[in-house]
C-alpha cells in the first residue's frame, strides 16, 4: 500500500512538473507565434485577439521589400556576425592561451585589468570609438562595425577559464617532443576543447546579430546596415507599420532559426554551460 501511494505520489509530482514545463514553453514560443500570424494580417486586424488572421495576406511582406532592401541587409548582418565572431575567437584563444601558458610580469594586472573592461558598459566607450572610426574612414563600412568588437573580455575571460581547466601534462608532453607553441595551441589544446569554443562561438554569433546600438551609429544608409536597423524605419512618431514591422522581423528571425534547427544541441549545451558559470 506504502509503495503504491509513493508511485502515485511521484507520478502526480512528474505531471506537475511536465504541465509547468509546458506553460513555460508556450509562454516562451508564443510571442514569436504572434509575430508570425500578425505579419499575415491587414490592419484592421493588427490590433484584434484572434489566433488567426481571417483573411490572410501578404501585403506586409511586398512592403517590407519595397521599403528597403532586406537581401542586402541580411546579407550585411551575416558578413558582420561572422567576421565579429571569428575575430572574437581568434584573438580571444590566443590571449587566453598567453595567460594561462606563459609567467610574465603584469600578468595579474592584465588579467584585473580585462576583468574591470567587462564591467564597462558599451555606452562608455561609443564616443571614442565613433571618432576613431570616423577618423580611419570607415563609417558606412561594416569593418567599422566589426573592428571595435574584435576582442572582447567577455570571449577572453571565458576561455581563460577554459585553458586553465586543461591538463598541463598534455602540454609539458608537447614541448618535450619539440612542438612549438602554435603547434601546442592548434594540434593539442583546440582538438580538446572544440565543444566550449563552439559553444562561445554560438553566443557570440547571437549577440552580434542583435547588436543595434554600435551599427546605428556607424551606418546611415539601408543598403550599408544590418537587418536590426532596417526594422527601426518601420517605427516612427507619426505612424507604426505594425505588419510590415513584424513580417520584416519574422525573414530577420530565419537565419537564427536555421541556426537553430542546425545546432540545437550545442546552444542547448552554450547556454546551460554559461548559465552555470
Amino acid at each position: 500500500m506504502k509503495a503504491t501511494t509513493i508511485k502515485a505520489s511521484r507520478k502526480a509530482s512528474a505531471g506537475v512538473k511536465h504541465a509547468l514545463l509546458i506553460l513555460l514553453s508556450f509562454i516562451a514560443v508564443f510571442p514569436l507565434y504572434w509575430m508570425i500570424v500578425s505579419s499575415f494580417k491587414n490592419e484592421a486586424e493588427i490590433f484584434g485577439s484572434a489566433l488567426l488572421p481571417t483573411a490572410p495576406t501578404f501585403s506586409n511582406y511586398i512592403y517590407a521589400f519595397q521599403s528597403m532592401p532586406i537581401w542586402r541587409m541580411l546579407g550585411n548582418s551575416i558578413v558582420m556576425s561572422v567576421l565579429m565572431t571569428t575575430l572574437q575567437l581568434c584573438t580571444s584563444l590566443l590571449a587566453a592561451y598567453a595567460l594561462t601558458r606563459w609567467d610574465f610580469k603584469g600578468k595579474k594586472l592584465i588579467y584585473g585589468l580585462l576583468s574591470l573592461c567587462w564591467l564597462i558598459p558599451v555606452q562608455a566607450i561609443m564616443i571614442p570609438n565613433y571618432v576613431t572610426i570616423v577618423n580611419m574612414g570607415l563609417k558606412e563600412n561594416l569593418l567599422g562595425i566589426v573592428l571595435p568588437t574584435a576582442a572582447t573580455a567577455f570571449a577572453i575571460l571565458n576561455l581563460f577559464q577554459v585553458f586553465e581547466a586543461f591538463p598541463r601534462a598534455l602540454i609539458d608532453a608537447a614541448r618535450m617532443d619539440g612542438d612549438s607553441e602554435w603547434g601546442i595551441l592548434t594540434r593539442v589544446i583546440l582538438p580538446n576543447i572544440k565543444a566550449s569554443v563552439a559553444s562561445l562561438g554560438i553566443l557570440l554569433f547571437i549577440n552580434s546579430w542583435n547588436d543595434y546600438m554600435w551599427p546605428m551609429l556607424i551606418t546611415s544608409k539601408l543598403e550599408n546596415a544590418p537587418i536590426q536597423i532596417g526594422l527601426r524605419t518601420f517605427v516612427s512618431s507619426d505612424t507604426n507599420m505594425w505588419g510590415a514591422l513584424m513580417a520584416a522581423t519574422t525573414i530577420s528571425c530565419i537565419p537564427i532559426l536555421l541556426l537553430y534547427l542546425f545546432m540545437q544541441r550545442q546552444i542547448v549545451d552554450s547556454f546551460v554551460k554559461w548559465g552555470i558559470k
